[in-house]
């Protein structure tokens, strides 16, 4: 039999029922023709507000950058109120928002970001029939207890703990009455939005916004459907299976629908609530460093990441293991992007801003202009600048900071899967900084980025010498091809990247020897890093390909005598 207890129930329904008067699209009898209204007075008015941000005229005593700051504070802050007024779609697509730093300024990520999923709940008696509709029978015959009161209420449903006859207890999840015809009306209106900015002169210069309605569309239907979210949950349980520090509660599919979700029971400590983790007796450090771990394996490990880590989704069990709820809204990291991605790394760390741009390109977070000067020149300046210290002592919330200010007004297209992953860092650095002031995300990142860059075909052996080779390659054709370095340096004139200048004779020779150590440093550092991984490979038994290490080192021994012989005859020309 069904649980009731009406003393309780009756004051909080009325509650419900008040919070639920106060948003116009929970209301039954809310019209489509009111819905459009509602919308569109508010994207005209958000439109307005961005004109009157570029008229100095409007800013009271004159203008100033503070004053546009402070402006856009207040903008942000209603913002967010309005799309909690909107509903759902807005809700959701404004918590998509809040990781594109690279589309809008901080001041209105900073205030999405805080946009909480707190809507109000729907009644029981909209549960009963969403339930019994989707599985045929009434709700006593389904489960042996059910509680009428939901444990959470968020945007697309709510969670109620029930008990099913068998006496697990078990929380079902039942998403929200007439979500898919409110996002199906939201969604053609948003549409019609994206279309308007992406022909306008300005806030459609550079930016896909065509393609990030698709992108947002697609996030959240996906979102939409339980029978894949359920799926989502069993793929991450598997893929944690023999690790006994992470927990995914498991899925009742008999008691599952595309409108019911029905989970086994398991609660834990939330794991933003430092003091009662430290009551449980568990050590906080060491949960800050699962937290990460937990994420650097979903990463690396099974490409199949969770895509909204906040801190309501992990929580901590009694025995200190993590448990992981909601698996709606899921990221997957194809095999292909591993390889890009390692070409990436390699480019930062030789500070190769034409490498790193190459590889953004390939990756689809960049789009190739006609005059990619600008860009190459803005990641060439953060390499030199925001790279300066070691990997282990970087911040991750810094590095998408500096990442997305470069990357504002530019034409970067940071896919969504990238944007979450750097929300996820982000998020869980936070977290782990909340459990251990001393925490480093980085630190902890660092066995997990050097396994990526040097095993990606399961051998560190062979991806050292694939980048031996290429660094050799490279060598070679510098020395040898210098048709093609003038090929390069007459681009590099057309593109802006380079500046002639008329020197004298002696400046001209200086310079010139100048650049000839630069150059023959740069031989003589190959030289001995073939000769010492040579040695190295000698020692270890490695005879065959000792040998073959040592025959490269020649290239640049070679390039090197010949750069000597031409500085030689260059002086006596003089």
């Amino acid at each position: 039999m069904i649980t009731t207890s009406t003393p309780q129930l009756k004051p909080e329904m009325a509650r419900l029922e008040v919070a639920k008067s106060s948003y116009r699209w929970n209301r039954e009898n809310y019209s489509v023709n009111r819905r459009r209204l509602d919308i569109w007075r508010f994207v005209l008015t958000l439109l307005y507000q961005f004109w009157l941000n570029g008229k100095k005229w409007s800013y009271a005593g004159g203008y100033s950058e503070e004053k546009v700051r402070i402006r856009r504070k207040k903008q942000a802050a209603w913002i967010r109120e309005s799309l909690l007024q909107l509903g759902p779609t807005f809700i959701k697509v404004g918590q998509l928002f809040s990781t594109r730093a690279d589309l809008f300024p901080s001041e209105y990520v900073d205030e999405l970001s805080k946009l909480q999923d707190q809507v109000p709940a729907f009644t029981y008696d909209q549960v009963s029939k969403i339930i019994e509709s989707d599985f045929g029978k009434p709700l006593n015959q389904l489960f042996k207890s059910f509680d009428p009161i939901p444990l959470a209420a968020a945007s697309l449903g709510q969670v109620h703990k029930a008990q099913l006859y068998s006496g697990e207890d078990v929380v079902v999840k039942v998403q929200r009455p007439g979500l898919k015809k409110l996002f199906t009306i939201d969604l053609s209106i948003l549409k019609k939005i994206a279309q308007y900015f992406q022909n306008h002169p300005k806030w459609g210069k550079g930016r896909d916004w065509s393609g990030i309605y698709e992108e947002c569309c697609k996030i959240l239907w996906e979102e939409t459907d339980y029978l894949n979210e359920g799926r989502n949950a069993d793929t991450f349980r598997r893929n944690f299976r023999g690790e006994d520090w992470l927990k995914v509660p498991r899925v009742f599919w008999r008691y599952t629908s595309p409108r019911v979700l029905t989970l086994e029971y398991m609660p834990g400590i939330k794991i933003s609530h430092y003091e009662a983790i430290e009551a449980a007796g568990l050590d906080r450090k060491l949960l800050a460093r699962l937290g990460a771990k937990a994420y650097l394996h979903q990463l690396l490990n099974d490409g199949f990441f969770h895509a909204d880590p906040h801190p309501g989704n992990i929580a901590v069990s009694t025995d200190g293991a993590l448990i992981f709820y909601d698996f709606g809204m899921m990221g997957q990291i194809k095999t292909n992007i591993r390889e890009k991605l390692m070409q990436t790394l390699f480019g930062i760390a030789q500070k190769d801003a034409d490498r790193v741009v190459s590889s953004l390109v390939d990756l689809g977070a960049l789009t190739r202009t006609d005059d990619m000067g600008p860009v190459r020149r803005s990641v060439q300046y953060m390499l030199d600048n925001f790279m300066d210290k070691p990997f282990e002592e970087q911040s991750v919330s810094s590095i998408s900071d500096d990442l997305y200010e470069i990357a504002y007004d530019q034409p970067f297209r940071f896919p969504a899967t990238f944007t979450f992953v750097m929300r996820a860092f982000s998020t869980l650095e936070g977290v782990g900084k909340g459990l251990d002031p001393e925490f480093n995300f980085m630190e902890v990142a660092q066995p997990f980025a050097m396994q990526l860059m040097t095993d990606m075909n399961g051998n560190v052996t062979g991806s050292i010498f694939d980048e031996l080779g290429r660094q050799a390659v490279q060598v070679s054709s510098t020395a040898l091809g210098l048709p093609r370095r003038i090929d390069d340096t007459i681009e590099k004139l057309e593109r802006g990247d380079i500046r002639v200048r008329v020197r004298s004779t002696e400046s001209d020779r200086l310079l010139r020897r100048l650049g000839a150590i630069g150059i023959g440093t740069n031989y003589t550092l190959l030289i001995s890093a073939f000769t010492i991984s040579a040695t190295l490979l000698f020692v270890s038994g490695y005879v065959q390909i000792a040998a073959i290490v040592l025959g490269l080192a020649l290239i640049p021994g070679i390039a090197l005598l010949r750069l000597l012989r031409r500085l030689d005859r260059q002086d006596r020309m003089f």
